[in-house]
């Protein structure tokens, strides 16, 4: 967790105020070090940042004469062992005694729920940023708690229940200082919680991505966060911006060499890419006969009876679709048409999602078909006849440390939408139900 702003300060004298001062600037060096470094030193920023603890440390010691309140001085303390990411015992120590001493230090319980957290006491951090809100409403608290209840242990409905009001506390954090970068932070993760929590809702996505827009907007800060870059990536790749999720995954391996994800979700994306790639090229590296074999069986079948399977468009609609060929799909929806096919490859990334098939129609033309909410025994066999009402097709071409790659495809929300061997698919083909949301206006 990570602050940009205090809450309401009490009146403080010449020595709490020059502490205050000692800690903000520890702050202002850890929140903005890539405006006065360079990206290739980000190895150094850890060691960097502790040295400079230390050295703040030191001087609250010199300055303990001068500070008259106790309750501040170990508040002080405790928020500048708390500026690193890792849990400080000593930290806890000093900003449990702080609250013991003044219960009213809304800083305190929000810098003693970060200790909490960075410990893994998720309950305990919760109580923190709580009781936090009930002496005050402060943004720190509120963005704090939004991460928390993301956090806490729950399943299905409860978790889902968690999700959406860690979204209101953190539009309730950003309507307090809506130029405040990691408010708008905060909010674009539980943007991202709820996004899968609802089955990967389009809408919710460009929520998340505009918050994180937002952030960055507001507070340069913002954009040398690598957890925001590896989130964005994250929605990235779920929306097919392959080349921008690559970008991404990059960015955040550079501004913190130390995260190991980061380089880790870049080098599996740009395996399942050159595979994907590879498929789609060589059309599931199919013998000729067996591709002529398939290439034939569809033109053998009654092609009626796909189309009649497929009459339901994704608004619910019934209409006559239009027979067409894979090679003459427009980028985008394509309205009132059905595509028909044999399956000559499958495939599914590390993270299983999406499940992605290859596809090859009467003229020979291959491209990939990516179904996400799938159930966990859902699939297709090399093959099968698929038929997709309505296509969302999509030119790839990405570009990425000296690889290309080149190929099109078809994006499918839900399995239900394809037919199967002449049935449409069951409920059971789908992911567990989603929780239905509205977004709000913002």
């Amino acid at each position: 967790m990570a602050e940009s702003g205090a809450e309401e300060k009490e009146p403080e004298g010449d020595g709490e105020r020059r502490l205050r001062e000692l800690v903000d600037e520890l702050y202002l060096f850890r929140d903005h070090y890539f405006e006065t470094h360079s990206v290739e030193e980000a190895s150094r920023k850890q060691a960097d940042l502790t040295e400079r603890m230390n050295e703040t440390l030191e001087q609250i010691e010199s300055l303990e004469g001068s500070a008259h309140n106790k309750a501040q001085l170990l508040m002080m303390k405790g928020k500048t062992l708390n500026v690193v990411s890792d849990y400080r015992a000593e930290a806890e120590e000093a900003l449990s005694r702080a609250v013991k001493l003044d219960p009213g230090l809304v800083e305190g319980w929000n810098q003693l729920g970060e200790v909490y957290w960075k410990k893994g006491d998720i309950a305990s951090a919760k109580t923190c940023f709580s009781g936090a809100l009930n002496h005050c409403k402060n943004k720190v608290s509120l963005r704090n708690l939004s991460m928390v209840l993301r956090q806490l242990r729950a399943q299905g409905d409860d978790f889902a229940q968690n999700v959406f009001a860690s979204v209101e506390q953190a539009k309730l954090a950003v309507q307090m200082d809506i130029k405040d970068g990691t408010s708008w932070y905060i909010l674009g993760n539980a943007y991202l919680s709820l996004f899968f929590v609802t089955g990967q809702d389009p809408r919710i996505c460009q929520q998340a991505l505009s918050a994180y827009a937002q952030a960055e907007k507001v507070d340069p800060a913002a954009r040398s966060n690598p957890d925001l870059h590896l989130n964005r990536s994250t929605l990235y790749k779920y929306g097919e911006s392959y080349k921008e999720a690559l970008l991404g995954f990059t960015r955040a391996a550079a501004l913190d060499p130390a995260l190991s994800e980061p380089p880790l979700r870049e080098q599996q994306l740009l395996n399942f890419l050159s595979r994907l790639n590879s498929l789609v090229q060589q059309k599931g590296m199919l013998k000729a006969k067996k591709l002529n074999t398939l290439m034939s069986s569809i033109q053998n079948k009654e092609l009626r009876l796909y189309k009649d399977r497929c009459y339901a468009t994704s608004k619910g609609q019934h209409t006559s679709l239009s027979l067409k060929t894979l090679r003459s799909l427009n980028p985008g929806p394509n309205t009132g048409t059905v595509v028909l096919g044999k399956v000559v490859f499958s495939l599914t990334d590390e993270e299983k999602v999406p499940f992605t098939f290859g596809l090859v129609d009467v003229e020979g033309c291959c491209l990939a078909v990516m179904v996400y909410n799938i159930a966990e025994s859902w699939g297709v066999l090399i093959g099968d006849t698929v038929a997709i009402p309505e296509p969302h097709h999509k030119q790839h071409n990405i570009e990425h440390c000296g690889k290309c790659f080149l190929f099109c495809s078809i994006r499918v929300e839900s399995p239900l939408f394809l037919v199967v061997n002449g049935k449409k698919q069951t409920l059971n083909s789908q992911a567990a139900a989603v929780v239905a949301y509205k977004p709000q206006t913002e």
